[in-house]
């Protein structure tokens, strides 16, 4: 990891910056930054009323040679103009960088769940992983406790995914590890 202060020249993005993790691969010297929102209100979007809120995830892959940075992609996402409860957030310890295929090209990991809900349901979640410019996505949402049945059991609500064509066709390490990462991360968990 590294801090905002450690940023290449050029190394530019949107939001508040969250962290960063700098590795060299086969493609050269690499940097990734995640950045969030927060609550706020956004030009870019419309709003019906004064009463809606926006918030949005941002990251950035760039490769650093000598003294220029380019940006190999950007992953986006937002809740807009949401009157009540907002979430638009990175999962913490969910930014590895991994080479599962042993192909000497890194797997960046991105996981987040996002939502505008004014009750107790399940958000969106997502993990986004990048691997020399191929995207990999899993969709779906996270388990919310939705009560205790008459026997006393515990159920809850959500936690369907599905997995993009990328994974399904890409190398079974890779829908190893995103299931694993899912399913540690599946249940909410409130502050």
């Amino acid at each position: 990891m590294i801090n905002e202060k450690a940023l290449p020249k050029g190394v530019l993005f949107e939001g508040k910056f969250l962290d960063a993790v700098k590795w060299t691969d086969g493609i050269g010297d690499n940097i990734v930054v995640r950045t969030e929102t927060g609550i706020h209100v956004s030009e870019k979007y419309t709003h019906d009323d004064n009463d809606g809120y926006d918030a949005e995830v941002f990251a950035y892959h760039y490769l650093v040679e000598k003294d220029t940075v380019k940006l190999l992609w950007k992953v986006y996402d937002y809740i807009s103009d949401c009157p009540v409860d907002i979430e638009a957030e990175f999962f913490k310890d969910t930014f590895p960088v991994t080479d599962l295929d042993n192909d000497g090209i890194a797997e960046v990991w991105l996981m987040y769940k996002k939502a505008c809900h004014g009750d107790v349901s399940p958000c969106i979640m997502k993990i986004i992983m990048y691997e020399d410019g191929q995207k990999y996505a899993i969709r779906g949402e996270n388990k919310v406790f939705g009560g205790t049945d008459e026997k006393g059991k515990k159920y809850y609500i959500g936690g369907g995914y599905t997995f993009d064509s990328a994974f399904e066709k890409g190398p079974k390490e890779f829908l190893d590890y995103a299931t694993k990462l899912w399913q540690k991360n599946i249940i909410q968990k409130w502050d």
